[in-house]
């Protein structure tokens, strides 16, 4: 795979019927390795090593319905109180990160209502905090720590 953006971390990985599959310390599964799994899974060592963000607090690939839609996020944090702190938007290092994915990630959030985004290739990361009451978002040099 890819080199990555992000510090080295360690992963487990399995290989069976020649296809590889990466172990999700999340979803405490293998998962078959896409280029965009490759990018969840640096994401959440991120977010736990360096971030020291608490892993039961963190949730990956779930459904949810926007306009009676279901959708798949990448990724989200909770805060104790059940509130969304952090929602992840991971694409495959080929895909360029573009308004769209912004258009993307903000439907999600108009539902989710995260206090922080984080967008991210592997290879470009932005991190955007939210203000609600202007609508819109602010990019941010880093992602904050877990509070």
């Amino acid at each position: 795979m890819q080199k990555l953006n992000f510090p080295t971390y360690s992963f487990r990985f399995k290989n069976s019927e020649n296809k590889v599959s990466i172990f999700d310390e999340i979803r405490k599964k293998f998962i078959l390795l896409t280029p965009e799994e490759w990018v969840r899974q640096h994401v959440i060592h991120f977010l736990l090593q360096d971030k020291n963000y608490p892993k039961s607090y963190i949730n990956v690939e779930k459904l949810i319905k926007i306009n009676d839609l279901s959708k798949r996020y990448d990724g989200v944090v909770f805060q104790p109180n059940g509130e969304i702190f952090l929602l992840i938007e991971c694409k495959a290092p080929e895909v360029p990160i573009s308004q769209q994915t912004f258009d993307q990630i903000a439907r999600y959030n108009l539902v989710l209502k995260a206090k922080y985004l984080m967008v991210t290739n592997g290879l470009n990361h932005y991190f955007c905090q939210m203000d609600f009451e202007n609508e819109k978002y602010v990019f941010l040099k880093e992602l904050p720590e877990y509070k």
